[in-house]
């Protein structure tokens, strides 16, 4: 795996809006954020555009990446907003330029879908973390997660444990692998496509929003279905905000869903890590080597970026 190279400040990130539009207010608002960073912000020309529900044409999304990527003063690429629209420029994207201009690649929600075609593309470590307009730019963004930007500039190993919130054991056991996934119904949309995550002997993290116990029941079924599961060393269940069923007495608990996919693997799985659509957000790099216990409760994951 390529590792990118820390900040420093006095650099330069880039902002794109790969997906949806972004809500430009809440985006503005955080580029004060970075500036307290000792970090300069560059806005992608096509950030502001509009296509239907995407934040421009693909042909204008396409190009803010390729020209952040390729910008030599630009040293870091973060994503505005989630939403939709990752998937629709996977096959465009040219990931020999990104493998030869590896730069730190920061969003999650609809950007999983890029984190693991870049991942497997390009073989650059990306980071899943707060975004802009989604997340930065509200008042409720909070202290903890604004120190997880921490490891961009210092080579950081990261050790969650219940000293940030209270665990649950699905599955006993120890594993160690390389950390990957992201948005459930994002790894779910990649197989079948060139981009279909490989999860054989790695640690598959998971989390959504929105999704009512039934559809997080089919995406896993299609996961174990795909024999994603079973090759996984290990699963790391984040947050799954607002999952509550319309109808609770028509619907399994999503305890009971996780219970009837995960309790019968061979490896760990720990279920309420605070990553994802949640606050706060504690942001991880995909793609170095991770190790996950059940018997201590814990996630250690080596460092993202290099000196």
């Amino acid at each position: 795996m390529i590792h990118p190279k820390r900040l420093k400040p006095g650099q330069t990130i880039g902002v794109i809006a790969p997906a949806s539009p972004p809500n430009l207010a809440n985006l503005h608002k955080a580029i004060p954020f970075f500036n307290s960073l000792g970090l300069h912000v560059k806005i992608a020309p096509h950030v502001s555009s509009k296509y239907g529900y995407l934040s421009g044409t693909d042909e204008e999304r396409l190009y803010d990446l390729h020209l952040m990527f390729s910008d030599r003063t630009v040293d870091a690429v973060f994503c505005a907003g989630g939403g939709y629209g990752t998937s629709r420029i996977a096959d465009q994207i040219d990931y020999k330029l990104i493998k030869q201009n590896p730069k730190i690649f920061w969003g999650y929600s609809d950007i999983t879908f890029l984190h693991t075609a870049i991942r497997q593309k390009a073989g650059l470590v990306t980071f899943h973390g707060p975004m802009l307009s989604s997340d930065i730019g509200k008042d409720d963004f909070d202290p903890f997660s604004t120190l997880m930007f921490n490891q961009l500039f210092h080579p950081t190993e990261l050790t969650y444990t219940e000293a940030v919130n209270s665990l649950h054991t699905l599955s006993e056991g120890e594993a160690s692998g390389e950390l990957v996934g992201g948005n459930l119904s994002l790894i779910v949309n990649s197989i079948g496509t060139p981009y279909e995550i490989n999860t054989k002997g790695k640690l598959l993290l998971i989390e959504d929003v929105g999704e009512e116990p039934y559809r997080i029941d089919s995406f896993l079924s299609q996961l174990k279905l795909s024999g994603k599961l079973a090759e996984a060393a290990g699963i790391v269940v984040g947050d799954f905000k607002d999952a509550e069923p319309k109808k609770r007495e028509d619907s399994l608990s999503l305890e009971e869903v996780f219970d009837h996919y995960f309790s019968g693997l061979d490896g760990p799985v720990l279920s309420g890590f605070k990553i994802g659509h949640c606050l706060p957000h504690y942001a991880v790099p995909l793609g170095p080597k991770a190790e996950l216990s059940s018997k201590t409760k814990t996630l250690t994951i080596q460092p993202g970026v290099v000196w």
